[in-house]
Formats: structure tokens, sequence, C-alpha cells
């Protein structure tokens, strides 16, 4: 008698994977959402629905449509502090990331002991609140302030001022302020940079006869493009929004010398009651920092 053949067991069915909805992310992210939209969109839309307005913050606004961005155009003073603006960005910006780089080439390079509290004096004005930044050199630039003092123990006495005081040298003195503040802020992201820069670049470039100076612009300079975009967007909305420094230091005095539009926005909505015309300046304001950030990371990503 043959054998019967085995029975052949049914296939086991395992159960498919369930399908994910593709908007299951969103639900996540939801909140953060809901607190942004909250928090910066409306208010940033609100701002831009009172610009049409003439408004005093108390009373009915009447209905001037584009009359006040009109007004900033005609006004000296308004036009007069985007300018101010636009020049702060050369001492908050430009020149905080050309010392930031040098001092990140003389760091990165010659390694001592110590380094890291270099690192935190560098580092120190931004742990500081502006506030106390802006009182501290209000005093050294006085006219009997450690500036003056310095200029005259060496000679110097026929350069000594009221710097803040002096139409010609009061804006350049508030820029030096953030100079000094955004300078280490800089050093900090490019040190963070060059970490991961390979050291074997380094060897080769010294093997090929490279010098410091060659060695940073062949080697280290091309490994900081993101870096570099992010200190100039930092460091040119501090600029373009500045407002401590210039409100402790000056005021906007001597004048409208030093009057930036952060300053001016505050004066037109609390001192003055021109809320539609304040509120009018902070978009410009606004659309000046988005235009010049997009900028910036255009040019960023075509380089890299």
């Amino acid at each position: 008698m043959g054998s019967r053949p085995p029975r052949s067991e049914p296939p086991v069915r395992t159960a498919s994977p369930r399908r994910r909805s593709p908007y299951r992310g969103y639900v996540y992210v939801l909140p953060a959402f809901a607190v942004y939209l909250a928090f910066a969109v409306l208010p940033a839309l609100h701002t831009a629905y009172l610009s049409l307005f003439e408004w005093d913050g108390v009373t009915l606004g009447d209905w001037v449509g584009l009359g006040n961005y009109q007004e900033i155009l005609q006004d000296s003073i308004l036009r007069r502090s985007v300018f101010n603006a636009l020049v702060l960005v050369v001492f908050f910006s430009f020149v905080p990331i050309a010392l930031g780089l040098a001092m990140t080439g003389l760091l990165a390079r010659y390694r001592r002991p110590g380094m890291g509290a270099y690192r935190f004096l560098f580092m120190l004005p931004q742990v500081v609140p502006l506030v106390a930044v802006g009182v501290t050199w209000r005093w050294l630039y006085g006219d009997d302030g450690l500036v003056n003092q310095a200029l005259g123990a060496v000679g110097l006495d026929g350069v000594t001022r009221a710097w803040l005081g002096d139409f010609g040298a009061a804006l350049i003195a508030v820029g030096l302020v953030g100079t000094w503040v955004l300078s280490g802020l800089c050093m900090m992201l490019f040190l963070s940079g060059v970490q991961k820069v390979d050291p074997h670049l380094y060897e080769a470039a010294r093997l090929d006869g490279a010098g410091p100076v060659r060695e940073f612009v062949s080697v280290t300079l091309p490994h900081l493009r993101g870096e570099l975009a992010v200190a100039m967007t930092v460091t040119t909305v501090a600029a373009l929004a500045s407002f401590d420094i210039v409100y402790v230091t000056t005021n906007g005095g001597p004048g409208e010398q030093t009057t930036v539009p952060g300053l001016l926005v505050y004066r037109l909505a609390f001192s003055e009651g021109k809320v539609g015309l304040a509120a009018a300046l902070a978009v410009v304001l606004g659309c000046l920092i988005l235009a010049i950030v997009y900028l910036i990371n255009r040019l960023s990503r075509s380089e890299s």
C-alpha cells in the first residue's frame, strides 16, 4: 500500500502593516504652530491692519489707506532713521564678523593652555543685559570717562570729546558698542564650525607650503559658509531692530543723529499717540529685515 502524501498546511496570513496617515506628522506640529500663529502671525497681521489708520490708540481711528506709508517716504526723520539702521549694519554685522574670523584663525591655529578663558571673555558681552551694556558704555564715553582718559594718557587730548553728544561721532560710538557685543558671538559660531574641519586638510595644506593666512583662506573659510550665513543673519537683524543700546546711551540724540526705526516706533506709539504711523514704520522695518535675510540665505545657498 502506497504512503499517503503529506497534507499541506494552509498558508499563514500575516497582518499587513497599517498605513500611516500622511497628515499624522502635522498633529505633532499643531501645538507649536498654534502658539506661533497666536503670538507672531496674528499680531503681525493686526499691525499691518493698524498701519492703514490714523489712530491715537484710544479713540476711533480714521482710514487713511497708504497715507502712513507715504508719510514715511516724505518725512526726513523717518528716512534718516532707516539710514542710521543701515549704517549700524556695518558696525553690528560686518565688523564683528571680520573680527570673529580673525579671532577664530588665531585661537584655532595657535592652541595654548587657557584658551577657554579667552573664549569666556569674548562671549561675556552676550550674557550681560543690553541695558547694563548701554549704561556702562555711556559712562565710558563720558567727558571724564575711561575712553577720554586713555586718549589723554597717550597725548591725544585734542581728540577727546563727549562722544555720545557729538553730532559726527555719536552714531559711530553707538555702532562700536554693537561691535563689542556681537564680536564674541561671531567668534563662537566660527569656532564651532572649525571643529568639523578634517585635520588632514590642514596637514595637507602645510605640506604644500601654505602659510597661516593661506591655510585659513583655502581650508577654514570654505567650511564656514553655513556659520557665516547664520552670523550675518543674526547680526543684521540685531542692527536693523536695535533699540536697547540706542535708547540707553543716546535716546536718539544728539538731534536725530542716532535715531533708529525701533526707537521711533516706540516714540510714535507711546509718546506721540501716532499708533497708525508707528505700525506702518514697523511693517516697513519688518519687510526690510525679511528682504535682507532672504537675500543672505539665497547668497549662502548659491555659494554652497
